[in-house]
């Protein structure tokens, strides 16, 4: 069976998540069995004409009811209509330093913490904006949905220029590993030609030594002949003149 209320005193509830936003108090809407039956009830059914009905409902379009269950039962906690004064503008940016300050938020730099309590503190500023003026409610949310628009493309895009360095980063890798060994290969094979260069050398120098030792025995050999022919030659022309010289006492006759 459908049924409405305050919380009762004796019961403790703690709201799901404590926010910058102003709400009313929750309201019992319907056990776990009557929960589709308990979305349709509205805590502000008793004003059924004016603008009061206008206006919650602009605010409940902007700033949804949070709803939770506790103990099978459906609760629904919408948010507030009460005007805004001075004091609950001061009072706002009160809390909302001190909930920087406990949840220990950066001054700059990304930072989530920060981040959703200033959206808090904006949606606060257009539930006190709304009630005031509806059309300058409204035109504040399209500021804020613009502006959630663009932080989600931004992060879009890191996200995906981080997905493009990443694979960057291991196609360099994979890349920076090739060209190791490539290097280790020409590195090796440069040892190797070294290898053979000595060893060519070593060939080399003691090929020069052999043909130096050869040329010696070659060149002392040679010379020794030369000597025997010209001791030959010597004999044989000695002996030649010899042959032709005239015998002793021969007279040559006159011509």
């Amino acid at each position: 069976r459908l049924s409405t209320g305050l919380v009762p005193p004796q019961r403790r509830m703690i709201p799901p998540v404590e926010s910058l936003v102003k709400y009313d108090t929750p309201v019992l809407v319907s056990s776990s069995r009557d929960k589709a039956k308990g979305k349709k009830s509205d805590a502000f059914s008793v004003d059924k004409k004016g603008k009061a009905l206008q206006t919650a409902d602009i605010l409940n379009a902007i700033l949804p009811p949070r709803e939770w269950t506790e103990d099978g039962e459906l609760w629904v906690q919408y948010v507030s209509a009460q005007p805004a004064t001075r004091s609950d503008a001061i009072s706002l940016g009160e809390r909302l330093d001190q909930r920087l300050q406990l949840r220990r938020a950066r001054d700059s730099g990304i930072c989530t913490i920060r981040e959703e309590l200033y959206a808090q503190c904006f949606d606060e500023l257009i539930r006190q904006v709304t009630i005031e003026c509806a059309e300058r409610g409204l035109l504040f949310l399209r500021i804020r949905d613009e502006a959630r628009m663009r932080i989600a493309a931004y992060q879009t895009l890191y996200e995906s220029s981080l997905a493009f360095a990443v694979r960057k980063a291991v196609q360099g890798e994979e890349e920076k590993n090739v060209l190791e060994g490539k290097i280790n290969g020409m590195m090796a094979d440069r040892r190797d030609k070294l290898k053979n260069i000595s060893e060519l050398q070593l060939r080399a120098d003691g090929s020069d030594e052999t043909n130096e030792e050869r040329w010696q025995v070659m060149k002392k050999k040679h010379v020794q002949e030369i000597k025997s022919l010209k001791e030959l030659y010597k004999n044989q022309t000695k002996q030649l003149m010899e042959g032709l010289a005239p015998p002793p006492g021969f007279v040559r006759p006159p011509g």
